[in-house]
C-alpha cells in the first residue's frame, strides 16, 4: 500500500581516520565549509550509499532495479521502458504526453531509486519525464569544525618499468583524512508525492530505513576509514500533509560536544525532547 503518513528523519553518523566525501575541486580532500570549518557530506553521496545497499540486497529483483548506476546508459534504459510499455519508438522528442506518462509510471514501478528520490529522465529520443521523489535528504554537516590531515603513504612497488634500474622500490603517495567527526543530516518523506506520482509504498519505506541503518556496513574502504550510522530518528505524522513544520521537530534533537577537540562518539551528548506536537510520533530506529 502507498504510504499514508508524512515522515521527517534525522541521521547521525561519524567518521574516524577517513574521508567521508571527497571534493574533486579540492584535490579530493574532505569537503569543508571554508568559512566555518564545518565538514560536509553531500546528499548525492548519501543517496549513492542507499542505492548501493538496495542493489546489493535486492540484486536486480523485479521492482528494485537502480537507475543511477554504472551499467547501461540512461537513454538505453528509457528506450527499454518504451519497449516494455509497448510504446512506439520514434525519432525525436515530440512524444505524446500520454506515452511519456506511461513510460514514467513504468520507471517508477521498476526502479526503486526513481520511486524514492525521483529523477530527471528527459534526455534522448525516448523521454520518461521528470519525477519529484517523495524522499529528500539535506547535506550532512559536522557538529564541530573538522581538521583535515594530509598523511604521506609509501608503496614498495614501481609504477613503470623504467624505474627498475634505480634501485629504489619505494614510491610516495598522499591521503587526506578527518581524524574524527560526527555528522548530522535531516531528511523528509512526502506521502503526497508518493500517492500522486511514484507510489512509494510501506515496503519501500521499511527498506529505506534498513538501507539508511546499514549504508556504511558494505561501503568500507581504506579511503573512508571507519564510518558508522550512530542514530536514526524518525518523526511520523498521522496524516499525509503532516502535523507541524519539520524544523520544529529537527530542533528537538540537540547535539553538543563535551570536549574542545572531540575524538569519539562518546565525546558528544545527544538529547531528544520527546514531547511531540499532537499527531506526531517519535521513533528511535537506532
Amino acid at each position: 500500500m502507498v504510504i499514508q503518513n508524512r515522515y521527517d528523519f534525522t541521521m547521525i553518523f561519524d567518521v574516524e581516520n577517513g574521508n567521508p566525501n571527497g571534493d574533486p575541486d579540492a584535490g579530493n580532500n574532505p569537503r569543508i565549509d571554508a568559512e566555518t570549518g564545518i565538514g560536509i557530506v553531500t546528499d548525492v553521496c548519501l543517496k549513492r550509499k542507499i542505492r548501493n545497499y538496495i542493489d546489493l540486497k535486492k540484486n536486480g529483483e523485479q521492482g528494485y532495479n537502480i537507475l543511477i548506476k554504472a551499467d547501461k546508459s540512461l537513454n538505453s534504459k528509457f528506450e527499454d521502458a518504451y519497449k516494455a510499455s509497448s510504446i512506439e519508438i520514434k525519432k525525436g522528442k515530440n512524444k505524446d504526453i500520454d506515452d511519456v506518462r506511461k513510460a514514467r509510471d513504468y520507471m517508477c514501478a521498476n526502479y526503486y531509486d526513481v520511486r524514492t528520490f525521483g529523477a530527471v529522465m528527459s534526455t534522448g529520443d525516448n523521454p520518461c519525464g521528470i519525477v519529484r521523489g517523495p524522499v529528500q535528504i539535506n547535506f550532512a554537516k559536522s557538529i564541530s569544525p573538522i581538521n583535515i590531515q594530509d598523511i604521506t603513504i609509501t608503496r614498495q612497488c614501481r609504477t613503470v618499468e623504467e624505474k627498475h634500474d634505480t634501485g629504489n622500490t619505494t614510491e610516495m603517495g598522499r591521503k587526506s583524512i578527518v581524524p574524527y567527526a560526527l555528522y548530522r543530516s535531516d531528511g523528509y518523506v512526502s506521502a503526497a508525492l508518493a500517492q500522486n506520482i511514484t507510489k512509494f509504498n510501506e515496503e519501500d519505506m521499511n527498506l529505506l530505513w534498513e538501507a539508511v541503518a546499514n549504508m556504511f556496513e558494505h561501503d568500507h574502504s581504506a579511503a573512508r576509514g571507519k564510518m558508522c550510522m550512530r542514530k536514526l530518528y524518525v518523526f511520523k505524522h498521522d496524516n499525509i500533509l503532516g502535523n507541524c513544520p519539520s524544523h520544529i521537530l529537527f530542533d528537538k534533537i540537540s547535539i553538543k560536544p563535551l570536549t574542545d577537540i572531540p575524538r569519539g562518539f562518546l565525546n558528544y551528548n545527544i538529547t531528544v525532547d520527546e514531547n511531540m506536537p499532537k499527531g506526531v510520533t517519535f521513533i528511535s530506529k537506532i
